[in-house]
């Protein structure tokens, strides 16, 4: 049964992806130094070749000029042939007939060639052959009215042989060095990424985030230390976060789950005896239970609000190019029809801005909520909305008694409420979300005196282009009034 094509390359990929970086370094290594040398083999085998047959051409010619030159002296029938050696190169002449004479003794050469032939009848001064079924080199130069030849064996046993294994030989020890050189390059560059593997487990197991990584190493390594102990502060960051907010939220909530259980248990105690119509009249039954309710809705605010502050800016929800005018717009409707009371008075024009459309809605209602609890009943919550430069500038301000200069640093801090703020509902969340929502933005807060006595508080956002066809248009109407 074949295996499907795809299957092996799929299989080894998998083997490389879950061998360590160590071993993959010293794979890549042997393999680059191995490549390296089989080509340097392989060019140097060429070269050598060139250069043995490149010798052995011009022996021939000298050895062929030398036997040409006697035989034009003696004649090519009469010129006195050297004795065959034994081994090594071989001679013959051809005659102006096309018959050839050799040296006594001597192994017999392949047939004179066509080629050959036009050299002794004139045809051409000489010519190089390489005979591949025998293994001769060939050279033939006219003489006379012929021509000599004088040819050499290929010699299996030659220097490129031993060259080779050398070469082979040289090529086996570099790639184990290139194996070793690999694994130690692999050990000491690896080394710091070692250490840092190790410091990043102990932080795991130990959960102690005030540990920095050692800042060792260069380049790279340096940087992504750098970049660990930058996660690492703002891990600490966040656990002191998460840790003073639960204990503000166990402060806050402790007052009115006291009370909430007081009551409570204060009718659950008069229901037992029986005396519960004796002891708590209608008219002080009915205020017990408004309490409660009271209470009830402003836990449920609270962990609302907790839940909102907790997320941090982590939101599912994405940036839009927005008008800011329809949030201001939506946020005022939600206000009225939270609290019937608050009268809020618009003054928005057109400014388009990047953003998440709920969370900036939620910050501009929190901003009118807490301008609607200190606004007389018949002074109305001015909002303002407009382009000031590069920004967009949200104005919500009241006719209260305005906040004083000792709380304005805090005014934005998670569950701050001033002294005279203590009465009045609220768990001192909201200004917080607003500052969160706002620096998200890249945007300012700031809180000044208003010009009816009481509180301004001033929201300034990245303005943004509009979008093209609403640019357009808005172009085409400047025209029009111009």
């Amino acid at each position: 049964m074949s295996r499907p094509a795809g299957r092996e390359p799929r299989r080894l990929t998998r083997w490389w992806r879950r061998r360590s970086l160590r071993t993959r370094l010293t794979v890549i290594a042997a393999t680059a130094i191995t490549v390296s040398v089989f080509v340097a083999f392989q060019v140097g085998i060429e070269l050598l070749n060139w250069e043995l047959q490149d010798t052995a051409e011009n022996q021939l010619r000298v050895d062929s000029r030398f036997l040409a030159t006697n035989a034009e002296r003696a004649g090519l029938a009469q010129v006195q042939l050297p004795p065959y050696p034994g081994s090594g190169r071989l001679v013959r002449v051809i005659l102006p007939d096309g018959s050839t004479r050799t040296p006594a003794g001597q192994p017999a050469l392949p047939p004179v060639s066509e080629h050959a032939g036009r050299v002794a009848q004139g045809g051409s001064a000489d010519l190089m052959e390489w005979n591949d079924s025998d293994g001769y080199f060939i050279y033939t130069l006219r003489a006379g009215d012929g021509a000599v030849q004088v040819a050499g064996v290929a010699d299996d046993d030659n220097p490129i042989t031993e060259f080779g294994l050398g070469m082979l030989l040289i090529g086996l020890l570099c790639v184990v060095g290139g194996a070793l050189v690999g694994l130690t390059v692999a050990r000491t560059g690896l080394a710091p990424i070692d250490r840092l593997t190790a410091a990043a487990v102990r932080v795991a197991h130990t959960r102690d985030l005030d540990a920095d990584i050692p800042d060792e190493g260069g380049g790279e390594i340096r940087r992504l230390i750098q970049s660990i102990n930058d996660m690492l502060a703002a891990l600490r960051d966040s656990r002191r976060a998460q840790r003073l907010l639960a204990e503000d939220a166990a402060h806050e909530l402790k007052t009115p789950l006291t009370s909430l259980r007081l009551n409570v248990e204060l009718l659950i105690r008069l229901d037992r005896r029986g005396t519960l119509d004796s002891a708590l009249p209608a008219e002080s039954r009915t205020r017990l239970l408004n309490d409660l309710g009271a209470q009830v809705a402003e836990l449920s605010a609270l962990a609302a609000e907790l839940t909102d502050l907790a997320r941090g800016d982590v939101s599912d929800e994405s940036t839009e190019l927005l008008d800011l005018a329809d949030v201001v717009v939506a946020a005022a409707t939600r206000a009225r029809s939270r609290v019937p009371d608050i009268e809020v008075a618009l003054d928005v024009t057109s400014v388009w801005v990047s953003g998440r459309p709920a969370a900036l809605q939620r910050a501009v209602l929190n901003l009118i909520d807490n301008a609607g609890k200190w606004s007389p009943a018949d002074q109305p919550v001015q909002v303002r909305l407009r382009a000031e430069g590069a920004s967009a500038v949200l104005e919500v301000d009241d006719a209260g008694p305005g906040i004083d200069a000792a709380d304005v640093p805090r005014v934005f801090d998670r569950f701050y409420r001033a002294d005279s703020a203590r009465a009045l509902p609220g768990s001192g969340l909201g200004l917080s979300i607003v500052q969160r929502v706002v620096d998200a933005h890249g945007g300012r807060t700031t809180v000044a005196r208003s010009a009816r006595g009481g509180a301004l508080l001033r929201v300034d956002l990245p303005a943004a282009a509009p979008p093209a066809p609403i640019a357009r248009l808005t172009a085409g109407e400047d025209t029009a009034e111009r």
